[in-house]
């Protein structure tokens, strides 16, 4: 729970804990949504009311929200790279002479 209290993020949870990447996704969902008592329920057979329940999954829409503007952030950059075009002088790859 410090980890997670801390901040840490599913990678780091992953390494030092040596868990499932999809337990510390689910752990640090569940912390955001309703705190430590939801990560550290009762001993392994869960029931979670309908409040936690909706709490969890909006975190977790707003987690797949801020990853896909990431993303499209990411693409966004690469697609104005400066593009290798052959039109100016540069080599086309053909053999004829």
């Amino acid at each position: 729970m410090e980890l997670i209290k801390s901040g840490a993020g599913k990678a780091t949870l992953v390494r030092r804990l040596a868990i499932p990447v999809y337990t510390a996704r689910n752990w640090i969902g569940l912390y955001r949504s309703n705190g430590e008592e939801a990560v550290m329920g009762g001993g392994g057979s869960r029931h979670y009311d309908w409040e936690t329940k909706v709490a969890y999954l909006k975190a977790k829409v707003a987690y797949l929200e801020k990853l896909r503007a990431l993303r499209a952030s990411k693409s966004r950059g690469a697609s104005e790279a400066p593009s290798s075009d052959c039109s100016q002088g540069g080599d086309t790859g053909s053999a004829t002479s």
